[in-house]
């Protein structure tokens, strides 16, 4: 059974209304001004004891956080700098997520450089334990401060590390969208994320990872809202590869033959 709270909570340790299951803490925050006058903010999520959050894209199942910054000031847009993704087993599946703690950095741009941007969130995200319950956050900053944070930094420098290399790749349509067949060199890697820029609305399955002597061999579907092909260029699809010793990032890919 699905649960849905909402939950209204200013920047401070004091809270007004109890927090949905599964969080401990909530909080925007405040960051910074960087040099280009844009604000360097995170989102911090405490989770109770055996309880996760999702990554940006979580598999075949699991909630990635929406937003609506409606509610801030002079704000043009947000870019997000996730930390590398746990690898979570959960019935037989595997999904990417949180455990424990997650500080998300991002970069409020301003609409007029040199104008403070006030942030103000509605987040819409899952919380699992044995069962999953979306919860629904209002979170609002306070004004940033005059110096860096060294959590927010410390969060930036656990981003996946950026590989130049391009894995060989077959795209083909399937009869509701697209599959994609990646193959990389042997490296360790507990589970994987393939993904599409620009295009959210594009569901991404799970991806199924195989260990060949040649390297890993990964496939995973992509299904429009229409659900049927699409156009799907190599340069736009990116891998995430999550391993033992962190996730590497690789951008476009070139097809085989």
């Amino acid at each position: 059974m699905f649960l849905i709270a909402l939950v209204a909570l200013a920047a401070t340790p004091v809270m007004a209304e109890p927090l949905p299951p599964g969080l401990a803490g909530a909080r925007l925050l405040p960051g910074w001004t960087d040099g280009n006058g844009d604000r360097v903010a995170a989102l911090e999520l405490e989770l109770e004891p055996g309880w996760k959050t999702y990554w940006r894209s979580p598999g075949d199942s699991g909630l990635p956080p929406e937003f609506d910054w409606s509610g801030s000031e002079n704000l043009a847009g947000v870019t997000f700098h996730w930390p590398a993704p746990e690898a979570i087993l959960s019935g037989g599946d595997v999904s990417l997520g949180f455990h424990d703690r997650l500080v998300l950095p991002f970069t409020a741009h301003a609409a007029r450089p040199g104008t403070p941007v006030e942030l103000a969130a509605e987040i819409d995200l899952g919380l699992c334990e044995r069962i999953c319950v979306p919860a629904r956050l209002a979170l609002t900053a306070a004004a940033p401060a005059d110096r860096p944070d060294p959590r927010i930094e410390a969060a930036l420098a656990q981003g996946p590390r950026q590989s130049a290399d391009r894995p060989a790749c077959r795209i083909v349509a399937i009869e509701d969208g697209m599959q994609v067949s990646m193959r990389t060199g042997p490296m360790p890697a507990k589970a994987a994320a393939i993904e599409l820029d620009r295009r959210p609305e594009v569901w991404v399955s799970g991806v199924e990872i195989d260990e060949t002597d040649a390297g890993l061999a990964l496939t995973a579907d992509l299904v429009p809202p229409e659900g049927k092909p699409f156009d799907l260029r190599p340069g736009s699809l990116r891998l995430t590869l999550i391993g033992p010793d962190g996730a590497v990032e690789m951008r476009g890919c070139d097809p085989e033959g």
